[in-house]
């Protein structure tokens, strides 16, 4: 690649160089990434001497994690030594739990045919299984192709791993083609993204989206065997799922350093994915962050393409520069601003992947007066029995439900065995906690099985613990009385 000359990075919005790490922020990366050991060394007793580990948050631990692995008793003259021995320790077992608690799933993935590809922290550590004593990876990021995405939620599902928004498995086993990635979580420390796409919605690429499976190479995690995206991918992936979250996370920039430093990066690669997903600002940011502020020896040739490309994005450009600047250097302005710019992104991001008559929740009605009926124990499911017919059919259900004094949804959901039915959905906005009745009605389909309906309250969020009282009365599910259901001839 022809070296050419890097313009200069101003400091000042909307040039890449004001979104930069500065202040404390900065001295961990550089106490992690800078070549020179005495630098970096002095960089972590000048970050330990001016701040209290049990103060900040947990970005600033992650790199805390690195900066112990790096140093190790180097730094055993600090005061904060044996705080920080015991913090890398701690995140090191959790990482460690996480990991264990995914084998098994992954394993059964392969098993099952299914092509799994660890994105993000995991990739890292399956390349060199000494890096998760510096790289936290409490949450596991694996990716599989479209065609696998059904095998690998079964797999998850049938393992009881939990999924974190709520919803029921019969849900969302039917909305799998149209959805990015979903969270799913397993005991105390299970934590697992499933992905059948890398990148977000504002990032697509259908090119793109097959060839990382071409540049892929194959690593072990834990005894199973996995892939792992190319260099090239590795940092194309670390800025797009890190350069625009604001620092919410920044060990990210490691993992461009550490892929970077490894020597096997193909440029030309990383600067077609860079164009293709439209990442060339936030690359702009954080290359030039790295190679400028730190010195990791990104080409020149490189560094100036991305800022060409970065410097014609027009308005989009000044999007991006909001989006990747630490949010601990936010002013107010700078805050609404950010803030406008994260919602542009998110409403390109949440198309979705495919079209598909919208599943329409029914809205829950309140009943003026309450329907005369026994008074009956609350419960969390009830079986509605269906008519013997086939086809579409009317249901009309009314509920009483006892609401905590909380603004809070009602989630509700009607499943035929693995069949997903219809979704019921009511919001309270008064806080007066008095109960309610609610009338729901919507279409069905029968197909003449005589399987029962049934009629489940479900969480409007899911919790590993619900030991919360608050939490509970937020997002739980409220148990209910089926007061009645009736069917109807559709009109």
């Amino acid at each position: 690649m022809t070296a050419k000359a890097v313009r200069r990075i101003g400091r000042r919005f909307p040039d890449y160089g004001w979104s930069w790490p500065t202040g404390g922020l900065d001295q961990l990366l550089k106490a992690a990434l800078l070549s020179d050991e005495d630098a970096a060394a002095a960089c972590a007793a000048r970050w330990l001497d001016e701040n209290d580990i049990d103060l900040v948050s947990f970005r600033e631990h992650r790199l805390l994690a690195a900066i112990s692995d790096r140093f190790g008793r180097k730094l055993a003259g600090h005061s904060a030594y044996p705080r920080l021995v015991g913090l890398q320790k701690m995140l090191w077992t959790k990482s460690r739990m996480a990991m264990r608690e995914a084998e098994p799933a992954l394993k059964a993935m392969a098993d099952a045919g299914c092509m799994v590809m660890l994105i993000k922290g995991a990739s890292r550590i399956a390349l060199n299984a000494s890096a998760q004593r510096g790289r936290v990876a409490h949450d596991i990021d694996i990716l599989v192709r479209p065609q696998d995405m059904q095998t690998a939620f079964d797999v998850l599902r049938d393992r009881d791993w939990q999924i974190a928004s709520g919803v029921s498995p019969q849900y969302l086993r039917t909305r799998l083609p149209s959805l990015r990635s979903m969270n799913f979580f397993k005991g105390s420390f299970g934590d697992i993204d499933l992905h059948q796409l890398a990148y977000d919605g504002s990032q697509q690429s259908n090119e793109d989206d097959l060839a990382i499976w071409s540049r892929a190479a194959a690593a072990a995690f834990s005894g199973v065997g996995v892939l792992v995206p190319s260099p090239a991918d590795r940092i194309a992936l670390a800025i797009a799922h890190g350069g625009l979250d604001a620092h919410t996370h920044s060990d990210w920039l490691v993992d461009c350093a550490v892929a970077i430093r490894d020597g096997e990066v193909d440029w030309d690669v990383f600067l077609d994915i860079v164009a293709r997903r439209g990442l060339a600002a936030a690359a702009a940011v954080a290359l030039s962050y790295l190679a400028l502020g730190i010195g990791v020896a990104v080409p020149d040739g490189v560094l100036a393409r991305v800022l060409a490309m970065a410097d014609r994005t027009g308005l989009s450009r000044w999007s991006a520069v909001l989006q990747a600047k630490p949010r601990t250097d936010f002013g107010r302005l700078v805050w609404l601003s950010r803030g406008l710019a994260k919602q542009l992104r998110l409403k390109r991001k949440s198309g979705r992947l495919q079209q598909e008559p919208p599943a329409k929740a029914w809205r829950g009605k309140l009943v003026g007066r309450k329907p005369p009926a026994a008074r009956a124990p609350l419960v969390f499911s009830q079986a509605i029995a269906g008519p013997q017919k086939t086809g579409d059919i009317m249901l009309d259900v009314t509920v009483r439900i006892a609401v905590p004094p909380v603004r809070r949804r009602i989630e509700m959901e009607i499943n035929a065995g693995d069949d997903h039915v219809a979704r019921l959905r009511a919001m309270v906005i008064s806080r007066s906690g008095k109960e309610r009745v609610l009338h729901f009605r919507g279409k069905v389909r029968l197909d003449g099985s005589q399987q029962a309906l049934t009629l489940e309250a479900r969480p409007s969020r899911q919790f590993r613990e619900w030991n919360d009282a608050a939490a509970v009365a937020t997002y739980g599910a409220l148990p209910f009385q089926l007061l009645s259901a009736e069917f109807s001839p559709a009109g």
